[in-house]
């Protein structure tokens, strides 16, 4: 095949001529003036534009598609740096904590005013000496079982159902909730319950990041077994 042959395209398809100027990259040097003679429908309008100057729309898009995914990834970089700080608050109280109570108050303060969760439960079923209102509360084998079977918290609907009666009045408003078995290490039976819930529905859903709720539950779990010393 001769050199003016090979410069012909196959056919007319749009794939076939896109793939021959891909193989060609030198078409335009060989036909210089198309690139002047050649206009193409604006992508934003109704005129008609040349190559070059469609190509320079199509970098600035691009420009301006990569200029936006980056604010979105610094955006997400400063909420993660935000949690981290508030986690990091939160792990200082804990470690400080030398009462089954100190743990209770430190969690109320720190899910409320630094992660604005407004209600949460918690539940522990291996802590010794005098059993504490609520956190000592006895637990259904049943629930147990339960949280034994989540390989991680489970957001979206309540996952222990019994759980809605530790809620007490507000129970009937919550909307959304996030159940996080306590392990005080990534592969311990979990020794108790946290329930963070909301009024509103989307505060916790299905297919959320469970990154920080993991991390959670192993603070709390380490805390709560420190107690049992």
């Amino acid at each position: 095949m001769n050199a003016t042959s090979e410069m012909q395209p196959a056919n007319l398809e749009p794939q076939a001529i896109a793939e021959f100027l891909t193989r060609h990259p030198n078409f335009f040097n060989d036909f210089p003036t198309l690139l002047a003679e050649l206009h193409i429908p604006h992508p934003h309008g109704t005129h008609a534009v040349s190559m070059s100057e469609r190509q320079l729309i199509a970098m600035r898009d691009k420009v301006r598609m990569l200029e936006n995914k980056l604010a979105e990834l610094i955006q997400f970089g400063e909420e993660n740096d935000g949690i981290s700080e508030k986690l990091h608050a939160l792990t200082l109280a804990l470690v400080t904590a030398t009462l089954p109570q100190d743990i209770v108050a430190a969690l109320a303060i720190h899910l409320r005013d630094g992660f604005a969760v407004p209600h949460h439960v918690l539940r522990a079923w291996t802590l010794t000496g005098e059993p504490m209102p609520g956190l000592g509360d006895p637990v259904p084998q049943s629930v147990r079982d339960s949280v034994a079977a989540m390989a991680q918290p489970v957001c979206g609907a309540l996952a222990v159902p019994e759980a809605s009666d530790w809620f007490g009045e507000i129970a009937p408003h919550l909307r959304a909730f996030a159940c996080i078995p306590l392990r005080p290490a990534p592969a311990a039976a979990p020794i108790g319950l946290l329930v963070l819930a909301s009024e509103e529905a989307k505060r916790f859903y299905p297919g959320m990041g469970t990154l920080y709720l993991d991390r959670l539950s192993q603070l709390v779990g380490a805390a709560l077994v420190r107690m049992q010393g």
